[in-house]
């Protein structure tokens, strides 16, 4: 017992040390122990409340939670572990030494997502506005640190003014300390955001270079500039929703993988999205027990495809009736919709799905949905996530506006991204397959593992009529020509006599062929020549 108290003894003179120096002993050198756990129950109730009840009331109005009650959502229950909660900030300017907040204008630490650690900060907008302060960046590296260490996921739940001006560039250092991490860290741990809130000048940049961003509708805004700078530069009378709204950017920038409609929503979405995730690029792609038979025949396959080669059909029923409890992941499934990208899962593992879309623009690429693709393969690659790819590819889109705004180089992303790729790839065409299209498409040339071809595939360098065309321009009976052009063309066989395919599959078989394949391929290695880095078509 009396060991038992020395023991506690020392540890309290050792927080009297360490906090002493601090404004929790402001008007007095001396504090008893019993005052220090006070003080500190105190400061942690103040915590709690962040800018205080009547800002968080406001934030209710808004349709938003805290920060606090969004990380309750996220994590397993009673599983957070949080990090500097006494934390304040450190500028004396502009009156900012009378008004202090315990944790500052973010809430940082771990918890669990279904059992498996992540890393988070929570920025809380009840407090200056979530704006970013020197403390505020700080306590958001700690984390993005620590992650690294151990290997797990970093999310964040942004909601913030942006930078803190009263601590001028000291705000605008601790945005560059933490770009600098999310550099240092891409294809390392998987990097997360989820936009809650306002988000705008230099602080759109993280969420940028994270590897996915998810919004919430109506009430979270990306932008560099708000509307009344572009009004006073440019003349353009716009709104936040229009500039830089969850729309915007799912529909037509392109900058966020999907929106929500509220914060419970997204949050919900978001922790089911972490289970397909690995912990870091040290791990392999997550396995969860299956219910689904590995071999089981998806009798709906052998239908789905037209017997008119120019009819449209939905390859999301392809890849709904392939992968395991027809549950996919969709991302980013309003842009860019003539190629559709996500996860899922087979015989339990997670995999990358990249399939075109016959339903819009005939599935062909484009600058938009080759860019959507190339990050997202990346990211598969990087992370040990099998690719498995679906092809109805009648080649890229022609026009102007196409070339001027450079398919070449966009369309190269793609191309250059499954051919860097050394995970697993799997690929069945299931219609057509035309010229640079049908090689972009994870081909046998681009390193694609296992290639198959149903008896629909078509693999040739165009279509009949167009070749037909050049073939036998001025000549009469073009029909004639056309009918023998897709005689010795139109057909797998070609692609499948030099190898370019390994075999000719039955579409309800197509489940069974994946899971084989990943079976055979989960000890694929694969050694590169030495290098820094790649140099991407960007």
């Amino acid at each position: 017992m009396i060991m038992a108290r020395i023991c506690k003894s020392q540890i309290l003179n050792l927080l009297i040390k360490r906090i002493g120096q601090t404004s929790l002993v402001r008007n007095s050198s001396k504090l008893s122990p019993h005052n220090v756990y006070d003080e500190i129950q105190k400061r942690k109730q103040r915590a709690l409340l962040g800018g205080g009840q009547k800002r968080i009331d406001a934030q209710h109005k808004k349709g938003k939670l805290t920060a606090r009650e969004r990380i309750q959502l996220l994590l397993d229950k009673n599983s957070f572990v949080e990090n500097d909660i006494f934390a304040e900030h450190t500028c004396i300017d502009f009156d900012m030494e009378k008004e202090k907040y315990p944790g500052d204008s973010v809430v940082t630490g771990r918890g669990l997502i279904h059992g498996r650690t992540v890393f988070l900060f929570s920025q809380d907008f009840t407090v200056f506005g979530g704006s970013l302060s020197s403390i505020h960046a700080k306590k958001i590296c700690k984390i993005m640190d620590q992650a690294v260490a151990v290997g797990a996921p970093v999310i964040g739940l942004n909601d913030s003014g942006g930078a803190r001006i009263q601590e001028g560039v000291e705000s605008l250092a601790g945005y560059n300390d933490i770009f600098k991490r999310n550099i240092v860290y891409s294809g390392v741990v998987p990097q997360i955001s989820l936009i809650m809130g306002p988000c705008a000048g230099g602080a759109v940049y993280s969420p940028a270079i994270t590897d996915f961003t998810f919004m919430v509708k109506d009430t979270s805004f990306l932008f560099i500039t708000g509307p009344e700078v572009v009004k006073s530069v440019t003349n353009e009378d716009v709104t936040q929703e229009e500039l830089g709204g969850a729309k915007t950017h799912t529909t037509i920038s392109g900058v966020a993988h999907n929106a929500f409609n509220n914060d419970i929503e997204s949050l919900i979405y978001l922790r089911d999205f972490m289970s397909y995730l690995p912990l870091s690029n040290r791990d392999p792609a997550p396995i969860r027990l299956c219910n689904d038979e590995w071999d089981r025949d998806a009798i709906t396959l052998d239908s789905v495809v037209p017997l008119d080669s120019t009819a449209a059909y939905d390859m999301a029923d392809v890849i709904y009736g392939v992968v395991d409890n027809e549950e996919f992941f969709e991302l980013m499934p309003h842009y860019a919709k003539n190629i559709i990208i996500g996860f899922a899962r087979m015989n339990g593992r997670t995999v990358g799905i990249v399939a075109n879309q016959p339903k819009f623009a005939a599935g062909c690429l484009d600058k938009d949905s080759s860019v959507k693709a190339a990050r997202f393969v990346r990211f598969c690659d990087a992370f040990n996530i099998p690719l498995i790819t679906f092809v109805d590819v009648p080649g890229f889109l022609p026009g102007i506006n196409q070339e001027h705004g450079g398919i070449i180089r966009h369309g190269a992303k793609l191309l250059y991204a499954f051919g860097e790729a050394t995970v697993p790839k799997i690929t069945i065409i299931t219609r057509k397959a035309y010229g640079g299209a049908y090689t972009v498409m994870s081909s046998k040339h681009l390193g694609g593992d296992i290639n198959y071809a149903w008896p629909t595939a078509e693999v040739a360098v165009m279509g009949a009529k167009g070749a037909v065309s050049i073939l036998y321009r001025g000549q009469k009976d073009i029909a004639k020509y056309e009918k023998e052009y897709v005689e010795k063309f139109g057909n797998p066989f070609p692609a499948a006599v030099r190898g370019f395919v390994d075999d000719i599959i039955e579409p309800r078989t197509t489940r069974r062929k994946i899971c084989q394949g990943l079976d055979l391929l989960s000890s694929k290695s694969v050694t590169n020549p030495l290098k820094k880095h790649d140099n991407l078509p960007l």
